[in-house]
Parts: structure tokens; C-alpha cells; sequence
């Protein structure tokens, strides 16, 4: 249909699109999404995650993990490490803006369409001058915008997450490395202890003092010792270039890497539930996650009701004709309106498909707030388990060992026991070392993940047996 307007009118339409379109225009920056995931994971990230846009900044970061690898690296200066020198991490900060902005987008409106025509009849040039745009798009734009905000906040959220996810696997990493250089360090001492041993009673039996039995038990035992050493070694290897990987180190600074010789000391006292259910209820990222889904996906199934029906196109025109056998011409100045008729297809489909996604994300957000307080009790359960056997081993075990090996070195003193007997009570202690190693890491590992939980990213708590390791019969045979 058409209908002639004054140009007054035109410009009056054409100006309501404009402002319409300049109001309504949701936007993110890469700045703005950087202070976002600091604000949300201030605890993982420390306000020091950004992302490198130029060589400079980019040079600025390589000196700064060149100060970071010049001392000893600890969890949370690996963590550092990460934000500043890991191209991973750089490429997930990147990917989470191109969501941001790709969200922010589908809150704005197409731009119009201009079309100029010109035709020659005879004397008679006609020229013909529209612009056109989605009337319904303009008109549905407040409810656009507000799925626009809410796309928006899931990408940012879901990139929050993404790093709270990278800096627990840089911790957890981080303690493996150390605890597996630990092992590798005790490994070594039981390895030279078996083969001092088989190395004595090889000289044993040659003299006639040692019948081939007991030579071959503490041949075993060697044997035993040096493949355990040789897979300590691999363990040490791996989890270090598993951590190299994390960090986004290249060869200059993964030679540079030098970790600390030992895990950090127990904490005094094991946090309380209370106090970490408390620091959960301030926010969880998966509950926020779920429910800014379910948001969004109510507000277009709102504005999809909407649009599935019809489509509507406005156009403003100008037509000018100029008759050259008279030397007149004239003006006519309008607007045109289509509607897609739903002849065909009634949009009940779409309808229904987003009916359907809004309910799967109303029932994902109901797991998700069912699933969360039992993630937690059970990341809890794992950390306070942890830290009770390791302070077990710490204020038990080891103690108690050690009280052995006092008491075993005075009977050999006293020529009650032998070297053979002393040799492998050595190597119950250093076994006994172990497992607390084993302990410390698991305590590590757990309280990581017991950080992730609260925030709202569960990870694996699984847990262990760790028991001392026995020596295998090297003093049973005496």
C-alpha cells in the first residue's frame, strides 16, 4: 500500500528510526569485560587479568614473567606466571570479548537500505529515491535489547568461569610438580639404599656369610627400587612439563623454571563449613550462569511470539520526474509498508522450539541450585579429610617413625641388630616420608578445588589411600 506524505512527516519518521537506533545500542569493550572477571574472581585472579592488544603491553608482560621465573615460583606466583605470559589464556580472554560482542549485536537493529533508480521513457526521466527498514525491528527493539543484555552477561559470566577453570589447573598443577620433585628426591635415596644392599650382600654371599635366599631378596628389592625411581623420574618430568604447558612457557623460560623444594606448610586450622558456606551463598558462578540463561531465553521466547507471525517493512520514498519535452518536473514523496503475509507458515514451530528451550533452561537452572550445595559438601568432605590425614602423618606417623629409627639406631649401636636391619628400617622411613608427601599433595589439591566449588566451578576431589609403603621383606630376611 502506499499513501503520499509531506516531507515533513518523512523526516519525522526518519529521525524517530534514528534516535530509536542510537538510544538503544547495548555495547561491550574488552576493558569493560577484564574488570567484570576481575571484579567476579578477584581471589583467582587478583585484578591482574588483561588482555595484550599491542607489542608494547605485550613486551610489558615478558618482563614481568621474566622477573616472576628469576626467584623460585610459588603456587600463587605461578598463577601470576599464567595471566601475564600464557598465550591459552590470552586466546580464552580474546574468544570471551568476541562473545561479549557478538551478544552486544544481536541487540541492534539491521541497518537501512538505500536504493536509487533512474528510467528513461522517451522525453520522460523518471528518478526514484527510498530508504527502507524493519519496522517491527525498530518497534521490538527495547525487548531485543534486553536479550541482548542478558547474551551479554552469560558470555561474561561463562568467561569468568573459563578462567576460575585455567587458575585451579594452574594450582593443582603447580602441587603436583613440586610433590612429584619431592618423591623423585626420596626415590633416589631408597634406590642408593637397595642397591648399597644388594651391593653388600652380594660381597656377603661371595665370603660365605650370606646363604643365595637372602642375596636374592635384597636383589629383588633393588630391582624393585630402580624401576620405582625410574617412574618418580617420568612423574617428575611430566607434571612439570604439564605445568610448562599451563604457563604457556617457551624453552628459554622452562629452563629458567625452578620450582620450590617442598610444599607449603599445613595451615594452622582447616577452615570451618560455616564459613565456607558463607562465602558461597555471596554468588556462585553456575547459579548466576543458569539463571541469566533462563532469563534470556524468556525474553526471546517474549519477543519470538512476536516476530514469528509477520515480518513489517516500512519505506520512505522520493520520486522526481523530469518530462524534457516541456522542461517540467515534478515530485511525489510517500512511504511504502510490506507485510509478509503468514500464508504459509505460521511461525508455530519457532514458537515451539523456544518454548521448549526455555523450559530445558528453567529445569537446568533447578539442577543447578539442587546440584550446587552438594557439590560443595562434598569439595568440603574432600578438603577436611585431606588436611586430617596429612596433619595425621605430619603429628602421628612421622613422629612415631622417627621414634623407630632412633631406637633402631641404638641397637645397632649396641650390636643387637645388624646393617641389613638397620638399612631397611632407613627405608621404611623414607617410605613413610612419602606418603606424607603424598598427603600434603592431596591436601593441596583438594583445597584448590574446595576454592573452585565455592565460587561456583566443582571440580574433582577424589581422594586416595596414602599408607606407608613397606619395604618389601629386606629385614625379614634376617
Amino acid at each position: 500500500m502506499r499513501r503520499l506524505l509531506g516531507s515533513a512527516r518523512v523526516r519525522l519518521v526518519l529521525t524517530g528510526v534514528a534516535m530509536a537506533a542510537l538510544t538503544g545500542c547495548a555495547s561491550v569493550t574488552a576493558d569493560q569485560t577484564m574488570v567484570r572477571v576481575n571484579d567476579e574472581a578477584t581471589g583467582f585472579t587478583e585484578g591482574r587479568l588483561a588482555l595484550a592488544r599491542s607489542d608494547d603491553e605485550r613486551q610489558k608482560r615478558a618482563a614481568t614473567a621474566s622477573q616472576l621465573l628469576a626467584a623460585p615460583v610459588g603456587q600463587r606466583e605461578a598463577v601470576q606466571l599464567a595471566l601475564v605470559n600464557s598465550p591459552a589464556l590470552q586466546a580464552l580472554l580474546a574468544q570471551g570479548w568476541a562473545d561479549s560482542a557478538d551478544a552486544a549485536q544481536s541487540g541492534r537493529i539491521t541497518n537501512p537500505l538505500f536504493s536509487f533508480e533512474r528510467l528513461v521513457a522517451g522525453d520522460s526521466l523518471d528518478i526514484g529515491r527510498s530508504l527502507a527498514f524493519g519496522l517491527l525491528d525498530v518497534l521490538s527493539l527495547p525487548a531485543r535489547q534486553g536479550v541482548a543484555s542478558r547474551r551479554i552477561e552469560q558470555s561474561q559470566l561463562r568467561l569468568t568461569g573459563d578462567v576460575v577453570d585455567q587458575v585451579t589447573q594452574v594450582r593443582q598443577s603447580w602441587v603436583r610438580a613440586v610433590a612429584a620433585a619431592q618423591r623423585l628426591k626420596y626415590a633416589q635415596l631408597v634406590f642408593e639404599s637397595a642397591e648399597a644392599s644388594a651391593e653388600l650382600a652380594r660381597r656377603m654371599q661371595s665370603a660365605g656369610n650370606y646363604n643365595r635366599l637372602t642375596r636374592a631378596r635384597e636383589q629383588s628389592f633393588y630391582a624393585d627400587a630402580a624401576t620405582r625411581l625410574a617412574t618418580a623420574t617420568h612423574q617428575a618430568t611430566a607434571t612439570r612439563e604439564d605445568l610448562v604447558r599451563l604457563l604457556g612457557l617457551d624453552e628459554a623460560q622452562a629452563k629458567a623454571l625452578t620450582l620450590p623444594e617442598r610444599l607449603p606448610d599445613l595451615p594452622k586450622q582447616a577452615m570451618e563449613p560455616q564459613a565456607v558456606a558463607a562465602t558461597a551463598t555471596r554468588g556462585r558462578l553456575d547459579i548466576r550462569l543458569a539463571q541469566a540463561a533462563f532469563e534470556a531465553s524468556a525474553k526471546a521466547q517474549g519477543l519470538n511470539k512476536v516476530t514469528s507471525f509477520a515480518d513489517i517493512e516500512l519505506t520512505a520514498r522520493r520520486n522526481t520526474a523530469f518530462d524534457n519535452a516541456t522542461g517540467t518536473r515534478s515530485t511525489a514523496r510517500g512511504y511504502e509498508v510490506g507485510v509478509r503475509l503468514p500464508v504459509f507458515d505460521w511461525g508455530r514451530m519457532q514458537r515451539d522450539a523456544w518454548s521448549a528451550r526455555t523450559l530445558a533452561a528453567a529445569n537446568q537452572l533447578e539442577a543447578t541450585v539442587r546440584t550446587a550445595g552438594s557439590n560443595l559438601r562434598e569439595s568440603y568432605s574432600a578438603y577436611r579429610t585431606a588436611y586430617d590425614i596429612a596433619r595425621h602423618h605430619r603429628d602421628e606417623v612421622l613422629p612415631l617413625r622417627k621414634v623407630i629409627a632412633d631406637e633402631n639406631q641404638l641397637r645397632y649401636n649396641g650390636m643387637l641388630i645388624g646393617v641389613f636391619e638397620l638399612m631397611a628400617d632407613a627405608r621404611d622411613q623414607v617410605s613413610t616420608v612419602m606418603a606424607a608427601i603424598d598427603a600434603d599433595q592431596q591436601f593441596w589439591l583438594a583445597d584448590a578445588a574446595l576454592q573452585a566449588s565455592v565460587i561456583g566451578r566443582p571440580t574433582n576431589t577424589s581422594l586416595t589411600a596414602t599408607t606407608s609403603a613397606s619395604s618389601g621383606g629386606g629385614a625379614a630376611g634376617h
